[in-house]
């Protein structure tokens, strides 16, 4: 069984967000997930992105960062968009990291650090054509061909947050293949002692 610190989205702690944590708990991992923005949800990315600018973007990091503080340290570090900074940051950057689940979002390696930490698996999930996501691509496929143990996963459509059942932009297929990989991914990591091949 894996631990799993999962970081919630721009719109904040959805039941969607909610919901992606309580299938990884069905198959038998325990899961976190803090509130970032303090019981705060919004209805759009938009006013997400506005409470996110006026709060500040490493505000936000830094929240998650002291939340993950709280928990041992050999965890594996998931993110939805927004939450894959902290995400990131602490699997580039906390010693012990277990593994990352990088959905919807991908920074470039070097934010956090020269070169992705070795040992740390990592899985990068997120829709082809998803215009948030254009940017992100070219981090993502530099991270997969520098780690020694990435893969970048890539779902047809254009929703950004499209494994949030809570969303509009929810796509059911796309959703159900990213939390069975997600599962298949940690259940890896927890047969093999951590390294999820």
């Amino acid at each position: 069984m894996a631990e799993v610190v999962l970081f919630h989205h721009v719109q904040g702690l959805t039941p969607g967000v909610v919901a992606f944590a309580d299938e990884l708990r069905a198959a038998g991992h325990t899961v976190d997930t803090p509130d970032l923005f303090e019981g705060r949800a919004f209805d759009s990315l938009d006013e997400g992105m506005a409470y996110v600018r006026q709060v500040g973007f490493g505000e936000v990091a830094a929240r998650g960062v002291r939340a993950a503080e709280e928990l041992p340290r050999e965890v594996v570090h998931a993110g939805f968009s927004l939450g894959v900074v902290p995400a990131q940051k602490l699997a580039q950057t906390r010693d012990g990291a277990r593994g990352a689940l990088l959905m919807h979002a991908c920074l470039p390696v070097s934010e956090f650090g020269a070169v992705w930490p070795a040992g740390v698996p990592v899985r990068v999930h997120a829709m082809d054509d998803d215009p948030f996501f254009v940017e992100d691509a070219e981090a993502a496929r530099a991270l997969v061909a520098g780690a020694a143990d990435a893969a970048l996963f890539l779902y047809s459509g254009e929703q950004h947050l499209f494994a949030d059942s809570s969303l509009p932009s929810y796509d059911p297929d796309a959703a159900t293949l990213l939390t069975r990989r997600a599962v298949e991914f940690l259940g890896a990591l927890d047969a093999d002692g951590g390294d999820p091949r």
